[in-house]
């Protein structure tokens, strides 16, 4: 990281801009050729350049600062012929129509995903969207709407299942969490990534809790991005770096549109997902409800869900746009618990936990405005608020084979936050000489103020949720905090073109963090015979102040139309959140001096097509971890009554500042659609295969804590990979999708497991497994029926070792499991 009296020339360099004499703007108008008229959201795509535009409401587009000579491009929209033209502007300021073909009305499933896939092949994050840049930074965008997968239970394996190197944890919710995570970097609840919904923050507190209970429905979604730790600069100073939900839109061709989609499965699974969109004049609407219930496949594992979402937008002026939505989710779950490695390989279906209960109420809102001063000179301005809570009642313990004692309370966290933000960006295209320029800047402020209070809960079976202190006074895991955090952040990026295929974009991002915790927490000793001998409150109030700005640079070169050669690198920083610090957990000891991590990461590929018969996405990358924060076994400690530090006689895992950590590899995604490469074209055949593999290694440079250097990092599979093929006939479309990751170690110590530890489960490495998924997909007019088989070949395996709720212990992962759903959609 870079101090701030380094900063001066760094900033003069990137803000200089030279005057320079105006150059060829090219625009024009997409209209219907049967009828005349306008057509919006025309996909232009400038096949020289590698950049796309899109046509207004009045069909019109315009390309500013072109240089002289020709200029060749694409248009497309969906259910209307594609054209590709040649056109050599001149200085008068050309202006052209476009007359776009509709196709038949009656298009097989085959045809609209062919139609798609030719614009989706060339779709990725353009280098400038709205007011974001994104030249040079390695971004996979997952376009639900051509994807044949079980969206109804958000199966995470086969949504992101082209997204290189992510590590999922699995789970049995009907995709009510997501966990992923990727080269080295813990995927619980995501807490490594910056997650988003339509561009704002959604976990509970992105500077002191970054975990994300909320995960909007795949149903619901138009597109995910995904933006590797490039977008430390931008978004925030996460490793992982962003995953943004992309929600639906209104039909803009339709006053109402109405969907329902009724799905069932396996273990009592039933989803019911039901939404209405539509345009009136100015004003645009998008709402839906999302039930979920079902029983798991394990006893004790029930959970139900409701979730609201409504979105609107209002088109004040042809440069000035304004939209709000808002979310609210509640579930509550009852959580099987963990189990040992003896106990999973008897019967990965045993629970021995009855009283283990999860409930989260989500409520989030937003309200943004986009003004467009000319085409060179865009704003937006983006107000958010989160109101928020997590409760967690339940047996835990270090010996998970341990029964439970239906006598004795519970451990109870209640959770509350409450934070809100704003995001202004202003975006400027200016030429610097003759050459053409991108020039961003933006701020963040973020406030937040969460409590948790930690201590006994009933001895009840039910999801009560009561605080018992008085019952219980001697409990010894008891706490009361706030913490009040803030953040300021002031960001920039420009990117500047070298030559018309050539460009370079730095940025910076200056940061200034507060995190504090303020409140008391209980230390009560027990004798041998368990009897209480000391119980005592303390008070704890901490400030952590901090300011640093974190550099990056991205690089993109097209040498042709087809192919682009990119590189990045970014610093990137996560400060400590209060889960480290105060949250006592059975299975492991927290380092009372842990700080915070820091680090970079870098990523070089190139990417693009071959023809019309293959696409692909091929690189490197780097990622350097200093203070990583992990976790080792050791002798458990305590403070004694005479405030002395002694060893309990207990192994534990100690969650700490582990060392310096490197991570390491290489990833492809390649695509190939078959047919055309065996030179056979039909509109209602479809055949491709896709492979998304990825290799990484990982090292411990250097550490003191002993026996950990030279050791793997934890969540490092070697190997990651998924394949599969994508067919269809007409309006019979499916997918196959096979799964392998090798083993991943779970600590810095490097454990190995052990299959008949009948103690804890938290301790080893997690061996490797493979799963295949099935999916099928048929539409009749307005009807469509989904139906497919999740892990196919019924495979017993785990993917975590849950160091706390869900468990702690082994989590097992769902065996063969089928699902069917019913969509009925109409609109006029």
């Amino acid at each position: 990281m870079m101090r701030l009296k380094d900063f001066s020339l760094f900033v003069l360099f990137l803000f200089i801009a030279l005057p320079a004499t105006a150059q060829i703007t090219f625009s024009g108008y997409v209209v219907e050729e049967e009828t005349g008229a306008p057509i919006e959201g025309v996909d232009i795509y400038n096949n020289d350049a590698g950049k796309s535009f899109i046509t207004d409401e009045n069909g019109y587009f315009e390309i500013n600062d072109l240089p002289y000579g020709n200029l060749n491009l694409f248009f497309f929209k969906l259910g209307y012929k594609i054209i590709n033209r040649t056109f050599v502007p001149d200085a008068n300021n050309s202006s052209i129509t476009i007359e776009l073909a509709k196709l038949s009305e009656e298009m097989s499933e085959i045809a609209v995903i062919d139609q798609r896939d030719k614009v989706f092949a060339v779709k990725r994050l353009r280098e400038v969207e709205g007011t974001s840049i994104y030249a040079g930074k390695k971004n996979e965008v997952i376009s639900l709407d051509q994807m044949v997968a079980n969206t109804s239970a958000n199966n995470a394996r086969q949504i992101y299942g082209q997204i290189s190197g992510l590590n999922i944890f699995e789970s049995n919710d009907a995709g009510l969490q997501l966990n992923i995570g990727g080269r080295g970097l813990d995927p619980n609840r995501s807490s490594n990534f910056n997650i988003r919904q339509n561009g704002y923050d959604i976990s509970a507190d992105v500077l002191g809790y970054p975990e994300s209970y909320y995960t909007p429905p795949a149903e619901g979604l138009q597109e995910i991005q995904v933006i590797r730790g490039a977008a430390s600069l931008q978004y925030g100073t996460q490793f992982g770096g962003l995953v943004n939900f992309k929600m639906k839109k209104p039909a803009n061709d339709k006053r109402v549109e109405v969907t329902s989609r009724q799905s069932v499965g396996s273990n009592a699974l039933f989803t019911s997902f039901n939404s209405v969109s539509g345009t009136t004049g100015n004003i645009g609407y998008y709402g839906y409800y999302n039930y979920k219930k079902g029983d798991g496949f394990r006893p004790n594992s029930s959970f139900e869900s409701s979730n609201f979402y409504f979105y609107s937008d209002v088109q004040i002026s042809d440069r000035t746009n304004i939209a709000l939505d808002f979310t609210y989710l509640n579930y509550l779950a009852q959580q099987p618990g963990g189990l040992t490695d003896d106990q999973f390989y008897q019967d990965p279906t045993l629970s021995n936990r009855t009283r283990n209960w999860f409930e989260v109420d989500w409520k989030l809102a937003s309200l943004n405005l986009e003004h467009e001063f000319s085409y060179k000179t865009k704003l937006s301005f983006l107000l958010y608020g989160l109101d928020a809570s997590r409760k967690s009642v339940g047996f835990r313990t270090n010996r998970v084979s341990q029964e439970d004692d239906l006598n004795a309370p519970r451990d109870l966290i209640l959770g509350d936050f409450n934070n809100w933000g704003t995001e202004v960006r202003l975006l400027n295209r200016y030429l610097i000489g003759d050459k053409n320029a991108v020039f961003l800047i933006g701020t963040k402020l973020y406030q937040s103020n969460n409590t948790s209070v930690q201590g006994p809960g009933t001895a009840s079976p039910k999801a009560d949720f009561i605080l018992a202190d008085e019952q219980f006074p001697n409990y010894p895991n008891q706490s009361d905090f706030t913490f009040p955090n803030k953040n300021l952040a002031i960001f920039g990026e420009n990117i500047f073109y070298l030559q018309d295929n050539l460009s370079i974009t730095p940025g910076f991002r200056l940061e200034y963090i507060q995190t504090q915790s303020r409140g008391t927490f209980k230390r009560i000793n027990f004798d041998l015979a368990g009897n209480p001998i000391q119980n005592q409150t303390f008070e704890d109030d901490r400030t952590f102040e901090r300011s640093f700005v974190l550099l990056g640079a991205g690089i993109s070169f097209l040498p042709n139309s087809q192919t682009e050669i990119y590189g990045n690198f970014s610093q990137n920083y996560r400060s400590v959140t209060f889960n480290d610090i105060r949250i006592v957990n059975p299975t492991f000891q927290v380092d009372p001096d842990i700080t915070d991590e820091s680090g970079f990461t870098s990523d070089f590929g190139i990417r693009g097509r071959i023809g019309e018969s293959i696409s692909y996405d091929i690189g490197g990358f780097g990622l350097l971890y200093d203070n990583r924060i992990g976790e080792v076994l050791r002798a458990e400690t305590r403070i004694n009554a005479d405030g002395d530090k002694e060893e309990t006689g207990r192994v534990v895992r100690y969650r700490g500042n582990i060392g310096q950590a490197f991570m390491y590899g290489f990833e492809s995604l390649v695509e190939v659609n078959v047919l055309p490469l065996l030179g056979h074209e039909s509109r209602d055949l479809k055949f491709s295969l896709f492979a998304n593999t990825a290799l990484t290694k990982s090292d411990y440079l250097n550490s003191e804590i002993p026996g950990v250097e030279g050791n793997e990092v934890e969540f490092v599979p070697l190997l990651n990979m998924k394949t599969g093929l994508n067919f269809g006939y007409q309006n019979l479309v499916g997918s196959i999708q096979y799964t392998y990751v090798s083993e991943q170690y779970t600590d810095a110590s490097n454990a190995e497991q052990n299959i008949r530890d009948n103690q804890s489960g938290i301790r080893g490495a997690i061996p490797a497994y493979d799963v295949l998924d099935l999916s099928l997909s048929w539409t009749y007019k307005n009807f469509t029926v989904e139906s497919g088989i999740n892990n196919l070949l019924n495979s017993w395996y785990f993917t975590r070792r849950a160091t706390g709720y869900p468990g702690p212990g082994i989590i097992p992962s769902p065996p063969r499991t089928f699902y069917a759903t019913l969509q009925l959609q109409i609109g006029k």
